[in-house]
């Protein structure tokens, strides 16, 4: 695929790049490995002041940035602003946090004690996609450079300004050379870089076969990866819940970044006792939603990022309505330029249909109906996926209940659910393995290295 910006708006060709050539890419590499030799042995307050400098950069340049989100993969202006701010907090949370999630842990005991130390790995790889195409590189870097690392980054092929600008704000901020660097390579030259020995470990945001392809290149050459996959997560709305409070977050639970998220709510599982009230609360908000230029701050529904995102999930809709499912507002493409696709609601949608059954990525919300918690959680896990989840409940033993049987990495009692610096972010089963922020995710990528014993006085 060409390396190129086209706005999804218009499908107007924005600006194509040339895929760095093996010169560059060798010197990107020797650069890299010079710095990570470098930066482990970096103060860890310095490494710090390196990030609070890069959100001050964010900062300053918020709306630039958001903006270019915007015009490369359609993302509104307004959640554009907010994916850059949450970088500025990242940024920050790590320079406050990191030293002590870094610091030796000392274990002692009657007969013996050790000292348990986290030093830096080396030159990560990290592998990432277009639809948050600030915050999931820096959910990876941030920790990763303050845990001693040094960081390439190859970016989704669609938002190559995007991720020559993010390469711009660290050198600009101050960050040594070599530090963190962008390459513009195909998908086909990854497996090159996995293998060279310059690279210690790989993180990977994407698809299922993305996933899969990477990490066994990854493991032919024994190095660690962390892979979040994609996600069907289940949206289960109890019979006891607030109904109204939980089709108001089901709206931006499925419908932000126009659909296009891992954790989107992907399947709403709802009581029969409720489901006419739910449904009839969903559809009034997903009607009211205004689609249109995603740079008007009025907007609520952009363009899909890529033409064949709006052809993808135009033919999920029209699969799942042919297998028997009923279509309550929207199920077709916006009459405008780009790759538009209205905000989709359907229900009565059968347990074989595409809506049931495969990772929908955009603006389409089904409705499956339960008889209770138990035949909820049964569905809810009937997925080869296990990202995110969300219950909606006034019971706690029935929140309690939930969060021990649904089998995923993350669940939210009557909440969205939403990545964050302060806790882990990850899946299990086909949805990936490893985390991401959190302390566990600064952990990931350095060597846990165990110490015992000491020199005599």
């Amino acid at each position: 695929m060409a390396i190129a910006s086209v706005n999804p708006s218009t499908g107007l060709l924005l600006r194509a790049f040339e895929s760095h050539t093996g010169v560059f890419v060798e010197e990107a590499l020797g650069r890299a490995a010079r710095s990570a030799a470098e930066w482990r042995r970096v103060p860890l307050s310095r490494r710090a002041a390196l990030l609070t400098a890069v959100a001050i950069r964010l900062d300053t340049e918020r709306e630039t940035l958001a903006r270019l989100a915007t015009l490369e993969m359609g993302k509104t202006l307004r959640s554009a602003r907010d994916e850059v701010a949450k970088c500025a907090f990242g940024c920050r949370y790590y320079a406050a946090e990191g030293e002590l999630m870094l610091a030796t842990e000392r274990i002692t005991a009657a007969d013996f004690s050790g000292r348990i130390r986290y030093e830096p790995l080396g030159v990560i790889l990290a592998v990432m996609p277009w639809n948050f195409p600030f915050w999931q590189v820096f959910r990876a870097a941030v920790p990763a450079l303050m845990a001693g690392n040094a960081m390439v980054l190859k970016h989704a092929s669609n938002v190559p300004q995007c991720a020559l600008a993010i390469e711009q704000l660290f050198r600009e901020a101050g960050a040594p050379e070599g530090l963190f660097q962008t390459l513009l390579i195909p998908a086909s030259g990854v497996a090159a870089l996995i293998a060279d020995p310059r690279i210690a470990a790989v993180t990977v945001t994407g698809s299922e076969a993305a996933g899969r392809d990477i990490a066994s290149h990854a493991g032919r050459v024994t190095k660690k990866c962390v892979l979040e996959l994609g996600g069907s997560d289940p949206f289960i709305v109890l019979a006891d819940a607030d109904i109204e409070r939980a089709a108001q977050t089901a709206v931006t639970a499925r419908m932000l970044n126009n659909g296009q998220s891992c954790v989107c709510a992907k399947r709403f599982i709802v009581d029969h006792r409720v489901a006419d009230a739910f449904e009839a609360a969903f559809v009034s908000r997903v009607r009211a939603l205004k689609v249109g230029d995603p740079a008007d701050d009025t907007t609520d529904i952009g363009p899909l990022a890529t033409e064949q995102g709006a052809r993808d999930i135009a033919s999920q809709v029209d699969r799942t309505i042919t297998s028997g499912a009923t279509l309550l507002v929207g199920g077709s493409r916006a009459q405008r330029d780009g790759w538009f696709y209205e905000p989709t609601v359907l229900s009565n949608v059968p347990l074989d249909s595409a809506a049931a059954t495969e990772e929908t990525f955009g603006p389409a919300a089904p409705i499956f109906r339960v008889s209770g918690v138990d035949e909820a959680l049964v569905l809810a896990n009937a997925t080869p996926l296990g990202l995110g989840s969300s219950v909606w409940t006034r019971d706690a033993s029935v929140a309690e209940h939930c969060v021990s049987s649904l089998d995923v990495g993350m669940v939210f009692i009557n909440a969205l659910v939403a990545s964050d610096p302060r806790i882990p972010f990850g899946g299990v089963k086909g949805s990936g393995y490893g985390r991401e922020v959190g302390v566990h995710g600064l952990r990931e990528f350095v060597n846990v290295k165990t110490v015992r014993g000491s020199v005599a006085p």
